[in-house]
């Protein structure tokens, strides 16, 4: 054996045996590159886009796995809006979802919050379109209100001027009478 190759051995035991000691390294790095790939697909031409979700959606038929579940998750997280599916992604994910896991469920974790907070960033942007639809309603109720006022008392003040004329004909009209 060449001294290269036994270096090559000896490299790959002990590669193996990290990996013994730290049980799940090997599943962190995988959710790590099925985030990375997430990623990749999102900042992708949108026909890249499609194709990825396809090849994760027909993975995760195929197998069911948390990785796979994950891959999907990231994907209908991160791709936008027409590729996007927060309910799907959030049915994905929750069952993995686990903070204190590393790998898949604090990934998955991350994720879900992040779900939960865009949804409630959705909640919170339709009730103050609700209110601000409310608001808008009620000041062209009020500006309406102000205009019938405002026509009422120029009504008023136009037969009040028409009063004082009839009253100044009258009393030129007496004047006149009396000369």
């Amino acid at each position: 054996m060449t001294r290269r190759s036994a270096l090559f051995v000896l490299l790959s035991f002990l590669l193996g045996g990290c990996a013994l000691l730290r049980p799940g390294a090997e599943q962190a790095l995988e959710a790590d590159r099925a985030i990375g790939d997430a990623i990749a697909a999102a900042r992708a031409p949108a026909a890249e886009q499609k194709a990825a979700l396809a090849r994760a959606q027909e993975a995760f038929t195929q197998s069911k796995g948390p990785l796979d579940r994950l891959r999907l998750g990231a994907l209908l997280t991160l791709l936008p809006a027409p590729l996007r599916d927060d309910g799907r992604a959030m049915e994905l994910l929750d069952p993995i979802a686990d903070a204190s896991s590393p790998g898949v469920g604090r990934y998955a974790a991350l994720l879900s919050s992040e779900l939960a907070e865009r949804r409630r960033l959705a909640r919170e942007l339709e009730r103050a379109t609700r209110e601000g639809e409310r608001l808008a309603k009620e000041r062209e109720r009020s500006d309406k209100e102000r205009d019938k006022r405002e026509e009422l008392l120029r009504q008023q003040l136009d037969a009040l001027r028409s009063i004082e004329r009839g009253i100044l004909e009258r009393e030129d009209r007496l004047r006149r009478k009396q000369r």
